[in-house]
């Protein structure tokens, strides 16, 4: 028994509300039009309806993806662009996005997670306690030329 095709009007419809509820990234959308089994041909159509009534907007996304992992998963730039590429955003949207997360904010995030991991290894050797953090830092996604400074202002305390 296979399950009955949607019309055009109804996938919109759908997906006005999967775009409505969470800002979404192209791919997203485009791997949502595979779930619902819409026609191929049909797929630009209804993405470029998206975008004209502004459900779907890659640079709006772009900065809130970037925002929501800097903030709660407090991820770096690195691994932020990353995760972007991968969900197929464009070069420029990544920009405007990595341009909105502040300098000062990133700084002291990196310095604050580099405090408590350190802190918590306090019973490992200084070479070990150094390296466990910054291997910490980096799978974070921070810059590696910013995490050897930081990590260094930290263990010359």
């Amino acid at each position: 028994m296979y399950k009955k095709q949607l019309t055009k009007e109804q996938a919109l419809q759908k997906l006005r509300h999967y775009c409505a509820y969470q800002e979404r990234s192209h791919s997203e959308v485009k791997d949502k039009l595979y779930q619902l089994g819409i026609w191929k041909k049909d797929h630009d159509e209804i993405i470029a309806s998206l975008i004209e009534d502004n459900y779907l907007n890659e640079e709006r996304f772009a900065i809130a993806f970037a925002g929501g992992k800097f903030r709660m998963k407090q991820w770096g730039r690195v691994k932020i662009k990353y995760e972007l590429k991968q969900k197929q955003v464009s070069d420029y949207s990544i920009k405007k996005a990595m341009k909105q997360i502040d300098e000062e904010d990133y700084l002291r995030l990196l310095e604050k997670l580099a405090e408590e991991k350190y802190a918590s290894l306090k019973n490992e050797q200084y070479l070990v306690r150094k390296k466990k953090t910054q291997d910490y830092l980096m799978q974070k996604g921070f810059e590696p030329d910013l995490i050897m400074r930081t990590v260094n202002a930290l263990t010359q305390n």
